[in-house]
């Protein structure tokens, strides 16, 4: 059958932030209904912009002004923690994170580490949420790590722009650089200037004001991987709603494919991938890490082995990524090693039903499911529920698809 691929939670929580800080009204269409989004929709209104909800279209009332005093709940949003986690440090108030779930296990020694060396003070669990964040960014040069997550890069340009003085943001061991170009992207929509500088360092002009505009939520190329995955390995599945411009990181996964000896057949604004020619492949996705879980099912049935580098970037997500894949298709008689930042995925053997956790992991619970669509007998996967983090309507499309 054919699916329409979900709205990006990623750049609908980037757009939904940058128009609650502009002075004016924001229309934002296609912002979808994950939880990260819900979760975002919920704060912006705490920071003190109003919503107002017209036949699929959101309209944003911004606020220029942040408050003093809050507590905002990001449940369990990495993402949704670091972008405010840079607003927060770019405004003069004292401001608290909390979350739920996951996100409390989850370490942010970046803003503990990086935000008192330029003037905020931050008070944390062991470098855990709650965070308290106090003070305000000094501006001009500032340099940290971006070895961890291009999030915390992504924070500091939606706030950096705020304070009063010019900044020069250096970023050492820079990542996931697609994110952060997305970030740039959605910023310069909103009316806010920076220079980026190969991505190391970025010119930040001090005292700008964000403009509301009309903004568009793109498909997510994330969620599209899995059903992209299922159409390589033999489910006849079309997908629509996808920009072959899009600045998202897991677009890459096109390049997976062909790696792999697969063709992608495009229609009009149909794709399909032809995997009948696949083979073991390898690929880096470093820059790309949430494509791990679509990646390592896709492996699991290209005959040979599959190495993809990157691993050091999945330990810190929902579960610890690399451990976890490892661990849930080894019940399923699937061979994987880790060797430092490199995983081998052996492919092309025979798959035994059995009974799988998703670890509360939205993208291990979709790959264990894909997996699971040339499996005779079936899985069983605890904690299914957990997809509705990024993609609440997964299992009513996966049955529309089946029963199609």
């Amino acid at each position: 059958g054919s699916l329409l691929v979900p709205p990006s939670k990623s750049d609908a929580q980037r757009a939904i932030l940058c128009a609650a800080l502009s002075s004016g009204v924001s229309e934002i269409s296609n912002y979808g209904k994950s939880e990260d989004v819900l979760s975002m929709l919920t704060n912006v209104e705490k920071l003190g912009a109003t919503l107002e909800y017209l036949d699929g279209t959101l309209r944003i009332h911004g606020t220029t002004q942040v408050p003093n005093g809050l507590e905002l709940n990001v449940g369990e949003s990495g993402l949704g923690l670091r972008l405010l986690a840079g607003v927060f440090a770019c405004s003069p108030f004292t401001q608290t994170l909390i979350g739920q779930g996951s996100i409390l296990l989850r370490d942010q020694s970046f803003i503990q580490k990086y935000f008192p060396e330029n003037g905020v003070e931050v008070t944390s669990r062991n470098n855990k949420i709650p965070l308290s964040i106090s003070g305000q960014f000094l501006g001009g040069d500032i340099t940290v790590d971006g070895s961890e997550s291009s999030q915390y890069i992504s924070g500091l340009l939606l706030g950096l722009p705020l304070i009063g003085k010019k900044s020069v943001l250096h970023v050492e061991n820079s990542k996931s650089t697609p994110y952060i170009s997305m970030t740039l992207d959605t910023l310069q929509k909103f009316g806010i200037e920076i220079i980026n500088e190969n991505f190391q360092s970025y010119q930040i002009k001090g005292g700008q004001n964000y403009t509301p505009c009309k903004y568009a939520v793109e498909s997510d190329w994330s969620s599209a991987s899995y059903w992209l995955v299922a159409s390589a390995i033999g489910n006849p599945i079309g997908l629509n709603g996808l920009s072959m411009q899009s600045k998202q990181a897991d677009i890459k996964i096109l390049e997976a494919f062909e790696n792999a000896n697969c063709i992608i057949q495009r229609e009009k604004d149909e794709i399909q991938i032809d995997g009948l020619l696949r083979r073991a492949f390898s690929f880096d996705a470093t820059d790309c890490p949430d494509l791990f879980p679509a990646l390592v099912t896709f492996a699991v049935f290209c005959e040979g082995v599959t190495t993809l580098k990157g691993v050091s970037r999945l330990s810190n997500k929902e579960s610890d990524r690399g451990v976890v894949l490892q661990k849930e298709f080894g019940k399923l008689g699937v061979r994987i090693e880790i060797n430092d930042d490199v995983m081998s995925v052996f492919g092309g053997g025979e798959l035994n039903g059995n009974t799988l956790s998703s670890h509360n992991d939205h993208r291990i619970a979709m790959c264990l499911a894909i997996a699971a669509t040339k499996i005779e007998e079936g899985i069983l996967i605890k904690g299914g529920e957990s997809v509705s983090k990024s993609y609440p309507e997964f299992w009513e499309h996966l049955e529309m698809l089946t029963a199609g």
